[in-house]
């Protein structure tokens, strides 16, 4: 008999602790209120004073015992007190282990499309800036105005191409007369761009094809203009 009174308590007070050991701080005024009543219960096996000492002392370690050992969650993002660097997470916000906001990762920079290519070879057709009076080379003060805006592309393309000046005429006049007239305006159309800072070095070829290759009906006025004309051929 009194070895059961002796394992009894011991049992009761095993099993207690190990009740609270899984409950949270804020349930241990009931962990103590457990323990209390367990200790109680060992009054079946004591005396009174001592199952009310025993109820007593239960009830203090199981409470001490649930504080100790206990944890809670007071944010709710299931990262216990203990571990929680930010106890104050609204609910529902993605943690990490240590109970902060989980940030996403910045979206990348869209990368920027690369400009279109521009073409191997390319016609300028000067007739559009210098429509050139019949039978003449000459460049008017309207004529150099225009060029200046030709110049200033084939400046910044320089470096990487190659220009060829082909002169070219209407269909009036002798062959051998169209021939020569079509080299003086592609010289004229060549010198001015050199001398708006166009490098010599980027034209590889200046010549004239006379009346050979019409671009418009030698027929009316207006094609013969058309056909008076000075190309610019970018190779890149």
């Amino acid at each position: 008999m009194n070895m059961l009174r002796t394992a009894v308590p011991l049992i009761l007070v095993s099993s207690v602790l190990t009740g609270c050991a899984g409950l949270q701080k804020e349930d241990w005024p009931k962990c103590a209120a457990g323990g209390f009543l367990g200790g109680a219960a060992v009054g079946a096996f004591q005396t009174a004073a001592v199952a009310a000492s025993l109820g007593g002392a239960v009830g203090v370690m199981a409470g001490a015992y649930c504080w100790v050992h206990g944890d809670g969650d007071d944010d709710g993002d299931g990262v216990p007190n203990s571990r929680d660097k930010c106890p104050d997470t609204p609910r529902g916000t993605p943690v990490d282990a240590s109970g902060c906001p989980i940030v996403a990762a910045p979206a990348p920079e869209p990368i920027p499309a690369a400009p279109a290519p521009l073409p191997r070879e390319e016609v300028i057709n000067i007739n559009k800036e210098v429509l050139f009076e019949f039978d003449s080379a000459r460049l008017t003060a309207s004529d150099r105005t225009n060029l200046d805006v030709v110049a200033s592309r084939l400046r910044q393309e320089a470096a990487t191409v190659q220009l060829r000046v082909t002169g070219h005429t209407d269909s009036v006049g002798s062959d051998a007369y169209n021939q020569k007239l079509s080299e003086r305006r592609a010289h004229s159309v060549t010198d001015y761009l050199i001398s708006s800072g166009v490098p010599r070095a980027s034209f590889v070829s200046v010549s004239g094809e006379g009346e050979s290759r019409p671009v418009a009906d030698n027929k009316t006025a207006e094609g013969r203009a058309l056909n008076r004309r000075v190309e610019v051929k970018i190779n890149r």
